[in-house]
């Protein structure tokens, strides 16, 4: 039994690396607005998470607005940027998170920086470069890449504001109920937040509600219910390794679905990031080891 647990946890992160992959390709096949689209799936999406986690429906603290504000404007500014620079642009700069995540930990979490995590800094700082920088010309899928590649880079910031938040509660509570309380408030206020922006609105094409009842109810609902069940009984390293699927596979999803190419500087800031970033987890997973033993 213990080997078919292991196996279905395995699976479940998979699927939800799956899912979150999707996100690019489904929202720039949306023909709504980046604001309606930011809003209505979000929207979606707490009503999806409201019914299948009752668990998460109390206990909420000052801290489930706090960290789940957070949370909102990282679902907000990556459809933003999606509808602007390229989906893969939007997901490496995305993934910088780590970056701040090392910055932040000495302030929030009391974690001290190691000479491990400059060298992964520096890697991660040199890919969002990499990616800001390099020459990219404007298409039908990204119309403004300049201002899309910098809403991009804030939704690193964002999400990592949201995992530092969850971890700084994640050490006050070993239960799950402050992430799932946190995807609750967070697509809550960031539907609300989009609502005014949303509307007046014209008439929906049919693809345009598939769409973000898919991006509502599977990509963000299903997508972080696999993850909440899953994460906590997949290794460290497993785990990271699975998650960062997301944004290996999510260019490869728009290519498919829209013709849409990163540029060369693209592809190598996002190697280096995900190189950097994998490489990190290991290091850390390796001390942790030596530690317990």
């Amino acid at each position: 039994m213990a080997v078919v647990s292991k196996a279905r946890d395995r699976l479940l992160l998979f699927g939800a690396a799956f899912l979150f992959s999707t996100g690019g390709a489904a929202i720039k096949a949306c023909s709504l607005g980046s604001w309606q689209i930011a809003g209505f799936r979000s929207g979606i999406a707490a009503v999806t998470l409201w019914i299948l986690l009752p668990q998460a429906r109390r206990g909420w603290t000052w801290r489930t607005i706090v960290i789940g504000s957070a949370y909102a404007a990282t679902l907000t500014l990556f459809v933003l940027a999606n509808k602007l620079t390229t989906s893969a642009n939007t997901i490496f700069l995305q993934s910088t998170a780590p970056l701040y995540l090392l910055l932040l930990g000495p302030l929030a979490l009391r974690e001290p920086i190691r000479r491990v995590d400059v060298i992964v800094i520096t890697a991660v700082g040199a890919g969002a470069l990499l990616l800001l920088c390099g020459a990219q010309r404007a298409g039908s899928t990204a119309p403004d890449p300049r201002l899309g590649n910098w809403l991009a880079l804030s939704s690193g910031l964002t999400w990592a504001l949201t995992l530092t938040g969850l971890r700084w509660v994640g050490k006050r509570s070993e239960s799950a109920e402050p992430l799932s309380a946190t995807l609750i408030a967070g697509n809550f206020i960031a539907f609300a937040v989009c609502l005014p922006m949303a509307i007046p609105m014209a008439r929906i094409a049919r693809l345009d509600i598939l769409v973000l009842l898919y991006l509502g109810v599977f990509q963000i609902g299903l997508g972080y219910i696999a993850l909440t069940y899953s994460i906590r009984r997949v290794p460290g390293l497993e785990a990271s390794t699975l998650l960062l699927l997301e944004p290996v596979f999510n260019p490869v999803w728009t290519w498919l679905v829209h013709g849409e190419q990163p540029g060369e500087f693209a592809m190598l800031g996002g190697f280096l990031i995900i190189v950097a970033t994998l490489a990190g987890t290991w290091w850390q997973t390796r001390v942790e080891q030596r530690v317990a033993v």
